[in-house]
């Protein structure tokens, strides 16, 4: 289905051709008429794409041509890419290279007079092949639509931690629930709850709400919740319910079994527990029973549950100790008033009466399925068009095959409806595995790296375009636990039919590579390892644009064979693995946008060829510990936007780093030797900046980055001049700051106020001795979220935090008496924040 991707690759490619600097390039190698003749043909072909995307289910023939365009938009895109490849280089060689250099770069392959004949050669077949399928689209009568003109409705903002207004029809079933979960068992086993029922009922909606009930609240002292999935190893389920016990998630990744039993059962020693086991596969008896024989010889554990959400009947006989419940579709009312709900603004239903009735017959073909009633109904929010409603009704999709696919109707409609270039970010999911956890940060890398987003529109920033599009996509309801807190920063998951839908639609260019699946598609341009094992069991084909390495990579041979044939990078992300260095041929990766190389410990060096990679955007070295020093020649990256740093060296090498105008985003962390940065710079461009973990760190001149907007800091016991309250800081308009790890922060900063008309997020994370907050933080009149973890001495809020109308998102993690006395509903202040929109409280643990 990738092939539905196209008429945003057409796009991107006609946009790149139609450059200036292409122009100037083709201009130069004399090959201007050539491309000239490509952007005609290439505009041919997209003005029939999007009908062909409509018709290519029920023509073979049609899917066969969309398949050869795919590839010719491919090759072609990467022959422009490099005309901007060879363009960055030639600047960096006559800016900064010798003369020495110059004359090497005269004898090699990359001369001029060489770079000339071979990218002729290159521009004149892609020419051919354009004109051959040109032609051969005038054989299946496509209607011709240049444009796509689809857009997302938008609503307000949204949230899904639990809001329980969104969930019509659960009523009964949750105080069934509840009930089951208090009753007296009168034996100490563990009692085990399936909740079982087919995708898209929202079944873990319900258990939301359930763990977040007042009774059940006061019932279990100690609540744990459990993303499981697929994943049902005795290690990996030990890790993630200890982190859910423990309110500072400490890196428990190189323990054994027997450590983490012991340490679990320390954690449960005592105490009534509740654990969620969110969408369990498992059939494995044994596997079950070896998980609940550690958790069920805790003593006092009399009246703990775990309470189990699963689509199979097969799951729930294996895990059970009583009779499951049994979740079932809505009734025809329920589902009317969930559709209406996201179909039209409050009230707004009654003034369109045609609409309802055809919506009546749209909750039918749903098949009364929550999750598809409120996806399809967004898809139409502010629709008020009778064709739109009809075309819904109408769609035949209804009747189509895809239902064996386990792609709900409801679902694949409203991604058919999305705008070409949303679908194309949209596929990028499919790299992950259910129940990621993303971050606008990594999906921005994602997207920007491939060339997906569209063109930012006058005074807008890709931050503001990536924002754009997760609301778009959250509008529709295919993201979902959305947390917004503001400066364009979010976290989000997919529901696990989302998450599917993704797979279906990016299959064959996009390919998750896991154990039951292993063969690597031959077409696949993107592709995300599981497993270290499955390093090297296939080859991999020469055309990638993306490689996701698995933690801990370790087969060295597959490294060197991928970065010497795999010429057409864009993303080469390789995480917490053992290499100790990277081949030199990493250089000749022209066309990469981002490396990825955090906490890869065993890394000493990298090699100096990395700074040829002018087209580089992010750099990511932090949490590389034993890395001597950053390569020579890092002011040559003249593209990178993002660069993270962890290094053992001494000297920042700050002319090297003023070289690098684009720059926006800067983090140093765990940088033990450095003393000093920007002494004697201006980094005029820079939006963020992370300082982290930089013990020997004495100064930070901000006025070397007057522009700042994001700041992150903690840790760095020797800048206790940012926490004085004498120090002068008027000129910052910070609109994010996170202050972490201070132990020396027992009252708030001033210079804050200087913040006062742009702060819209702040977080605050183990300050062991903060005492308080300040009264005039209700001052900060934009400020949207407050994020607070691991701050014990801070005992209350101030009173007046009413007044601060933007405040959407309050977060209290780990702080005893702050979540008693703001606990909702029951806490003795719960009224002075129950006007903010999202209150998470995490519910104090006993003593151990």
């Amino acid at each position: 289905m990738a092939e539905s991707l196209l008429f945003s690759l057409a796009e991107s490619f006609i946009g790149k051709v139609a450059s200036r600097a292409v122009e100037e390039a083709s201009l130069a190698l004399g090959v201007y008429d050539d491309l000239r003749d490509i952007k005609n043909k290439a505009s041919l072909i997209k003005a029939v794409l999007l009908d062909a995307e409509q018709k290519q289910q029920k023509n073979h023939l049609l899917r066969e041509w969309l398949g050869q365009i795919k590839r010719v938009f491919n090759d072609a895109e990467d022959v422009i890419d490099d005309f901007e490849c060879e363009a960055l280089r030639k600047h960096v060689v006559n800016t900064s290279g010798s003369i020495g250099r110059k004359v090497r770069r005269y004898c090699s392959s990359s001369n001029p007079l060489v770079y000339r004949l071979k990218m002729a050669h290159k521009i004149k077949d892609i020419k051919e092949r354009f004109i051959e399928v040109a032609a051969d689209r005038l054989n299946f009568g496509l209607q011709i639509n240049e444009s796509d003109n689809r857009v997302v409705q938008r609503r307000e903002m949204t949230h899904s931690h639990v809001n329980e207004s969104n969930v019509i029809g659960r009523e009964h079933d949750k105080q069934q629930i509840i009930d089951l979960l208090l009753q007296d068992d009168g034996d100490k086993s563990l009692s085990v709850i399936p909740i079982v029922g087919i995708g898209g009922l929202r079944k873990t909606t319900l258990a939301k709400c359930v763990f977040n009930d007042k009774s059940v609240v006061d019932s279990f002292p100690l609540k744990m919740w459990v993303c499981v999935s697929d994943d049902f190893e005795l290690k990996h389920l030990l890790i993630k319910i200890l982190n859910s016990a423990s309110a500072s998630n400490s890196n428990q990744e190189n323990f054994d079994v027997d450590q983490l039993q012991s340490h679990l059962r320390n954690k449960l020693f005592g105490q009534k527990f509740l654990l969620v086991l969110d969408d369990v596969w498992n059939k494995d008896r044994a596997k079950w029973e070896e998980l609940k024989d550690i958790i069920q010889g805790v003593a006092g554990t009399e009246g703990s549950k775990v309470l189990v959400t699963t689509r199979s009947h097969n799951v729930a006989d294996v895990m059970r100790t009583t009779s499951p419940h049994i979740l079932k579709d809505l009734s025809e009312k329920d589902s009317l008033s969930v559709f209406v709900k996201w179909a039209f603004k409050d009230g707004e239903a009654e003034k369109y009466p045609e609409l309802v009735e055809i919506g009546k017959e749209i909750v039918q073909k749903c098949g009364r399925l929550p999750l598809a009633l409120r996806t399809l109904g967004s898809s139409l929010f502010l629709k008020y068009d009778i064709k739109d409603w009809e075309f819904v009704r109408d769609n035949e999709i209804w009747n189509s095959p895809e239902k064996d696919d386990h792609i709900l109707p409801a679902i694949k409609l409203s991604y058919d409806q999305l705008p070409s270039y949303l679908k194309s970010c949209f596929a990028c999911f499919s790299l992950f595995e259910k129940d990621f956890v993303f971050s606008n940060f990594h999906v921005t890398e994602l997207w920007a790296a491939l060339g997906f987003l569209p063109s930012p529109k006058k005074g807008q920033t890709i931050d503001d375009i990536v924002n754009q599009l997760l609301h778009d996509l959250m509008s529709i309801s295919f993201l979902q636990d959305f947390v917004d807190f503001g400066n364009n920063a979010c976290i989000f998951k997919l529901h696990d039919l989302v998450h599917d839908l993704a797979l279906y639609v990016a299959k064959d260019e996009f390919q998750l590579v896991k154990l039951h699946n292993k063969k690597i598609f031959e077409n696949v341009l993107h592709l995300s390892f599981i497993e270290n094992d499955l390093l090297g069991q296939t080859s991999v084909p020469t055309r990638l644009r993306t490689i996701l390495f698995p933690i801990g990579a370790n087969n060295k041979a597959f490294l060197y064979t991928l970065v010497s044939r795999c010429k057409f990078l864009r993303i080469l992300q390789i995480t917490n693995s053992t290499y100790v260095s990277l081949p030199q041929s990493i250089g000749k990766l022209k066309h990469l946008r981002c490396l990825n190389l955090e906490c890869n410990k065993e890394l000493k060096s990298l090699p100096n060829s990395v700074c040829k990679l002018q087209n580089l955007h992010i750099l990511k070295l932090n949490g590389c510990t034993n890395l001597q020093t950053l390569p020579n020649g890092i002011g040559n990256l003249i593209s990178l936007r993002q660069l993270y740093i962890t290094t053992m060296q001494s000297n920042f090498p700050d002319k090297e780093i003023a070289k690098l105008t684009s720059l926006e985003f800067i983090s140093v962390s765990s940088c033990d030797y450095l003393e000093s940065l920007f002494e004697g710079i201006q980094l005029p461009n820079l939006k963020m900046l992370m300082v982290i973990s930089c013990g020997n760190l004495k100064s930070l001149p901000f006025h070397a980055i007057p522009n700042l907007e994001s700041f992150f800091f903690g840790n760095c016991n020797k800048m206790k001049f940012l926490l004085d309250h004498d120090s002068d800081f008027s000129n910052l308009k910070l609109k994010f700051l996170c202050l972490g790890s201070l132990p020396q922060l027992v009252s708030f900063p001033q210079w804050l106020q200087g913040c006062v008309t742009t702060l819209q997020s702040l977080v605050l994370q183990d300050c062991d001795n903060l005492e308080e907050l300040p009264e005039w933080l209700s001052t900060l009149i934009c400020l949207k979220a407050i994020d607070i973890v691991e701050c014990p001495k801070l005992v209350s809020l101030p009173d007046n935090l009413h007044q601060l109308k933007n405040l959407e998102y309050l977060k209290i993690e780990g702080c005893d008496e702050l979540c008693r006395r703001y606990h909702p509903k029951v806490g003795k202040d719960w009224h002075k924040i129950s006007h903010i929109k999202q209150v998470i409280i995490e519910t104090p643990e006993l003593e151990d």
